[in-house]
C-alpha cells in the first residue's frame, strides 16, 4: 500500500570503461543507463574472429533485449556464410530497489563482490567452463586453455534464438559491487585481483576499476585483446 511518501532514489557509484589493449579496433561496447529506482548496465564483446565485430556489438548495445539483439545482429549476416557471420557475447544487469537481475550469454560474465571475496559469477557458455566445472581442469588451467576463447553459445549467426543464462533475484547488501566484463578483463586477472574491486571504498570506484582494467591489459601484453568493464556499488535506499 503508497503511503504518499515519495519513495528514495537509489545511492550508487558507478563505473565503466573500454581499453583498446594491443588490437585494432575496439570490437567491445558498454553502457549503462541511470534512473530513479533502477540501474540498467550491459557489456557486449564482438567476436573478432568473425566478420563486422564492432558492427555486432554496436548494433547489440543499442537493444535492450537479448532477443531483440539477437535477431538484430542475425540480420548483419543475412547472405554471408556461417563461419563470417557477426556475433557477440553479452552481459546485462539490472539494479531495481535493492535487488540485481542479470543474464549473458557466451563468455562475458557478471560478478557479484561483497566484501573483498567473489560472492557469486556467471558460468560461460564454453566447453573450457565445462570442463573446469566437471573438476578435469583446474581455474589456472583454465587460463591457459588452448580453447579458452571459444563459446558455444553467441549472439547473432544461427536465426535460432540461442541458449541464455538468466540470473534470479538477488538482494543486496550496502556496498555489494556488481562487475560486468568481456574476457579480455578477466582473462587477464586472477579471482583475487577482481575480489578487490568489491574492497572498501577509500577511493572511489572508478580508479579502481581503472585500475583493475590496467592490470588486465599489462597482464595479458602484448596479445591484450580489447579489456571492457561496468561496475556498480550499491549503497544504499
Amino acid at each position: 500500500m503508497r503511503t504518499g511518501v515519495p519513495e528514495r532514489p537509489l545511492q550508487i557509484e558507478h563505473a565503466d570503461l573500454s581499453l583498446l589493449g594491443h588490437r585494432e579496433e575496439n570490437q567491445d561496447r558498454v553502457a549503462i543507463a541511470i534512473g530513479d529506482d533502477a540501474v540498467f548496465l550491459a557489456v557486449v564483446d564482438g567476436m573478432g574472429g568473425h566478420a563486422d565485430g564492432a558492427r555486432a556489438a554496436e548494433v547489440a548495445i543499442r537493444h535492450l533485449t537479448l532477443g531483440l539483439a539477437h535477431e538484430a545482429v542475425v540480420a548483419l549476416g543475412r547472405g554471408l556464410p556461417q563461419e563470417i557471420r557477426p556475433r557477440a557475447t553479452c552481459a546485462a544487469c539490472v539494479l531495481q530497489g535493492s535487488n540485481a537481475y542479470w543474464a549473458h550469454i557466451g563468455d562475458s560474465r557478471v560478478y557479484m563482490l561483497r566484501g573483498g571475496r567473489i560472492l557469486e559469477r556467471t558460468r560461460d557458455h564454453s566447453h573450457v567452463e565445462l570442463l573446469l566445472r566437471s573438476g578435469r581442469i583446474t581455474e589456472q588451467q583454465a587460463h591457459d586453455h588452448p580453447m579458452r576463447n571459444y563459446v558455444e553459445c553467441c549472439i547473432g549467426g544461427d536465426p535460432a534464438l540461442p541458449e541464455m543464462s538468466l540470473g534470479g533475484r538477488r538482494a543486496l547488501r550496502p556496498g555489494d559491487v556488481l562487475l560486468l566484463c568481456s574476457d579480455g578483463l578477466w582473462g587477464g586477472l586472477t579471482d583475487e585481483q577482481i575480489a578487490e574491486l568489491g574492497q572498501g571504498a577509500e577511493r572511489g570506484l572508478p580508479d579502481r576499476l581503472a585500475d583493475l582494467g590496467a592490470r588486465a591489459v599489462l597482464a595479458n601484453a602484448s596479445f591484450a585483446d580489447n579489456t571492457t568493464a561496468a561496475a556498480v556499488r550499491w549503497l544504499a535506499r
